[in-house]
C-alpha cells in the first residue's frame, strides 16, 4: 500500500503546500466546468475560467509550456464561448447545439495543424523538445484546442475530441507526477462520454420537434 501511495503522491512531498491546495481547487472547478458543459449550462465558462487561471500559474511555475498554453487558450475561448452561448439567434432563442459544418471541419483541421506547428516551435525555442512527453504534449494540445473551439461554438463533436484527449492525458499526467490532475482527466473522460450522449439526445429531440 505504501508503495502505491508513494508512487501516486510521493512527488508532492517536494511541492509547496499552497501549490497542492491550488491544484486541488483547480481540479474541483475543472470538474464543475465539465459537469456544467454536460448539462448544457452556461456555468461551464466561469467555473472553467477559474480552473484555467490557476493551472496557467502552476504550469508556468512547473515549466510545462504545452499544458500552460492549453489552459491559457481555454481561458480565451471561454470568453468567446460565453458570448456565443448567450448570443440570441432570434428574439427568444440562443445559439443551439448543432453538428459541425463542412467549413467548421476545415477550420478544425487548420487549428489542429497550426497548433502542432506552434507548440513544436515553442518547445524547440525553449529547448524543451527532449523526449516522448513533448510529442504527447503537442498532440494533446492540438486535440484540446480543436475541442475547446468546437465547444465554444456549441458543436456536439467537441466531446469526441475531449474524450480522446482526456484518455491520453490520464497516464500522461500520472507520469509527470501530477496525480490529482490525472484523476481529474479520468473523471473528465467519464463525464465527456455521458456529455456526448446527453448532447446527442438533446440534438435528436430538437430535430424531432422542428
Amino acid at each position: 500500500m505504501n508503495l502505491i501511495f508513494d508512487f501516486l503522491f510521493g512527488q508532492y512531498a517536494e511541492y509547496q503546500t499552497v501549490d497542492i491546495v491550488l491544484e486541488i481547487i483547480a481540479v474541483i472547478f475543472g470538474f464543475l466546468s465539465v459537469w456544467f458543459s454536460k448539462q448544457n449550462k452556461i456555468w461551464v465558462f466561469p467555473t472553467g475560467m477559474i480552473s484555467t487561471v490557476i493551472f496557467v500559474y502552476l504550469l508556468l511555475k512547473w515549466e510545462l509550456l504545452g499544458d500552460m498554453m492549453i489552459n491559457g487558450y481555454y481561458f480565451i475561448m471561454s470568453v468567446y464561448g460565453w458570448f456565443v452561448w448567450t448570443r440570441k439567434v432570434d428574439e427568444s432563442h440562443v445559439t443551439p447545439i448543432s453538428k459541425t459544418t463542412l467549413k467548421e471541419k476545415q477550420i478544425s483541421i487548420l487549428i489542429f495543424i497550426a497548433t502542432l506547428l506552434f507548440v513544436f516551435v515553442v518547445y524547440k525555442t525553449f529547448d524543451k523538445w527532449t523526449g516522448w512527453v513533448a510529442y504527447a504534449d503537442t498532440l494533446t494540445t492540438a486535440i484540446f484546442f480543436v475541442g475547446m473551439w468546437l465547444m465554444a461554438r456549441r458543436k456536439i463533436e467537441n466531446w469526441i475530441f475531449w474524450i480522446i484527449g482526456d484518455i491520453i492525458s490520464v497516464p500522461l499526467y500520472l507520469y509527470k507526477g501530477f496525480t490529482f490532475t490525472s484523476f481529474q482527466y479520468f473523471g473528465f473522460t467519464i463525464i465527456a462520454i455521458f456529455g456526448y450522449l446527453a448532447w446527442k439526445k438533446h440534438l435528436n429531440n430538437s430535430q424531432v420537434t422542428v
